[in-house]
Formats: structure tokens, sequence, C-alpha cells
């Protein structure tokens, strides 16, 4: 501070005699105002993608990166300061430690959520394979399949094109297995995402979501780099279609369809926990009926006889507590309805 005061005397006399005047020290200047975003943000990728450095200090990088990342702005200078290529290269990298994935999945799941154009420069990386492997359990962590599920999801919502990707390398059949882990958590996100993906979207909802990166106001500039996309063409945010069909396609190798796996998962869930000790859960049990009404009450979708039967035997049982597995009373009623 004192040499700021110095600085400041020394360039402002009222001499009209020409003076010297001396160049401020930047780091000054970043230490009294802050470095800029951007500066922080590749400072930080730089620590994160260096092997020499301990795993501590690169996963505290990451931290801070991913808070940055936050806002909108920063997430789409992920593409200007050419961040996204080393970024995903430490999920592919083969020393990177599982808390360093989990801590990238993170940072990735933040940057896309809710941001279209972000969407598209990942998609383009063709990260699918890497991201639906790292949620298998036998070589991640409960933590980091549970970051996996939480970049899956920023890259799949309100992208259609990234749902085709999925289509195309077989994705659907992950969330199966995510319907069965031993981290309920995992089984929470891939049914809430499922329905996500499944819900009908129209133009009015992309106008001013809920927890989308969007003006505040009416007349407040909209960002062209992320949400252009989606304004051109609200088609592109459309999922439910192929989503639709994706839960009433039978699968060869498991000879049922991913509805079943669902319905399955309800009724008869896998038990969870550490020892296998738990076998239902309030959060999960609402996170798939949510999805059954979604399918049948909302997109028009048929349950075949079996699976009506299986619903019915679990409905008749089952006491759910306040309100009925998360769905209004109008709304369950209209659920049972089509299953009677």
């Amino acid at each position: 501070m004192q040499s700021l005061l110095r600085w400041s005397v020394e360039n402002s006399g009222n001499s009209s005699a020409p003076s010297q005047q001396t160049d401020i020290d930047p780091g000054l200047i970043d230490h009294i105002l802050g470095k800029p975003d951007a500066q922080i943000m590749k400072e930080a990728i730089q620590i994160a993608t260096d092997p020499s450095k301990d795993e501590d200090t690169r996963i505290t990088a990451l931290d801070d990166l991913e808070m940055l990342v936050e806002s909108i702005d920063n997430a789409n200078d992920l593409k200007k300061l050419n961040m996204w290529e080393p970024l995903h290269g430490l999920l592919t990298t083969a020393n990177t430690t599982d808390p360093l994935k989990m801590q990238t999945l993170w940072v990735i799941g933040t940057a896309l959520q809710n941001n279209p154009a972000a969407q598209l420069t990942y998609l383009a990386l063709d990260p699918l394979p890497v991201i639906l492997s790292s949620l298998s359990p036998s070589t991640n962590s409960a933590k980091t399949r549970s970051k996996a599920m939480y970049a899956l999801s920023g890259l799949l919502k309100h992208n259609a094109q990234a749902v085709r990707q999925l289509n195309a390398t077989g994705g659907w059949h992950t969330f199966r297995s995510a319907l069965e882990d031993s981290d309920i958590n995992v089984r929470r996100k891939a049914a809430f995402l499922l329905n996500t993906l499944l819900m009908p979207t129209t133009v009015e909802t992309f106008d001013a979501p809920s927890r989308m990166h969007t003006p505040l106001a009416a007349s407040a500039p909209v960002h062209p780099n992320s949400h252009a996309s989606m304004a051109s063409d609200p088609g592109s945010a459309s999922t439910t279609t192929a989503t639709m069909e994706a839960l009433q396609k039978e699968c060869e190798s498991e000879g049922s369809s991913l509805m079943d796996a669902l319905i399955s998962a309800l009724a008869d869930p896998v038990p969870f926990g550490a020892d296998g000790e738990l076998d239902e859960d309030a959060e999960f049990q609402e996170n798939i009926v949510r999805i059954l009404h979604t399918f049948s009450v909302q997109c028009g979708g048929k349950f075949s006889d079996t699976q009506k039967h299986a619903l019915r035997g679990f409905f008749d049982g089952a006491e759910p507590s306040g309100d009925v597995f998360g769905l209004s009373r109008e709304e369950f009623s209209r659920l049972k309805s089509v299953i009677a």
C-alpha cells in the first residue's frame, strides 16, 4: 500500500515541468484489485494438468476453477481460453487419480449446466464414452460416479444432439446399471435425469426457466454465445421423443426395456449401502414414480399388461409418507387410472 501511495504522490504533482513517470508494478495492482478471473482460470488449469504438482494442490486448483465457472461468462471463457481440451484430457490421462477425476467431472458438470453453447463446444470432443465409463463401479469410486452423473446431466439436458449421440453409443444401457448402483445418490440422479430428459418442452420453457443462465429482466441482453442455438432452433432442446423411444425399446442383451428396469428398481430394488443392508429409499422411489407419471400422463406412453400388474402390486402394498410419492393427489389418481 505504501508503494502505491508513493507512486501516486510522485506522479500527481502540479508542477508544469515535465517529469518522469514511473510504471507501477502489475503485481501490486493484482494484489490490491485482484487478478482477472480469466487469469486465475488459466493458472488453475496449468496447475491442475501439471503432473509434477502434488494431488492436493491440483485438486485445490480444480476446486477454484469449479467455483469460477459457476458464472456463465467464465464458463464461456473456457472456449476462448482453449481450456476445454486440457480439462477433458484429465479424464483420459492414465495417471489421473480417482479424486482428480472426480474434481474434473465436477468442473465440467458445473460449466455445462444450462449452457447450450458450452454443451455444443464440449460435445465436439466426443466426451460421452469417457463420461459413461466413469460410471463404472469397477474402476470409479462412488463420489466419482456421482459427479459423472452430474456431468452427464449437464451435457444431456435440453440437448437433442447430445441425446442422439448417447443413443448412437449405446449409452442408455448405462442408465440400467446406474439404477442398480450400490450408491443411492447415483440411483437418485439417474432417475431424476431420465425424467428431465423425458419432460415435454415448449418454447416458453426456455424464455425464463428456473436456474437457467438467462438475463434477470426481459430488457437485459441475451448472451449470444450461450443460448443462441436454443433461440434459433427450439427443437434442438427437445429430448422427449428420443427418451420415450429409449424407455420402450427392448434391450437384446437384457430381454427387457429400460422401462422394465425402472419398474423393477421401484418394486424390487437391488439392495444398496456399504454392505447391501438397505433396499428402500423414499427419494429414489419418488423420482421413479415421477417418471411413470411423465411417461404415461404427460407423454401418453402405454404400459404393457405385465408392467401394469407389477405397478399395481407395488402401489397396493406401498405406504407413501406425506404426499403420494412426491405427486399431488390428483397426479397420483391419474397415474393409478392408467395402470388400472
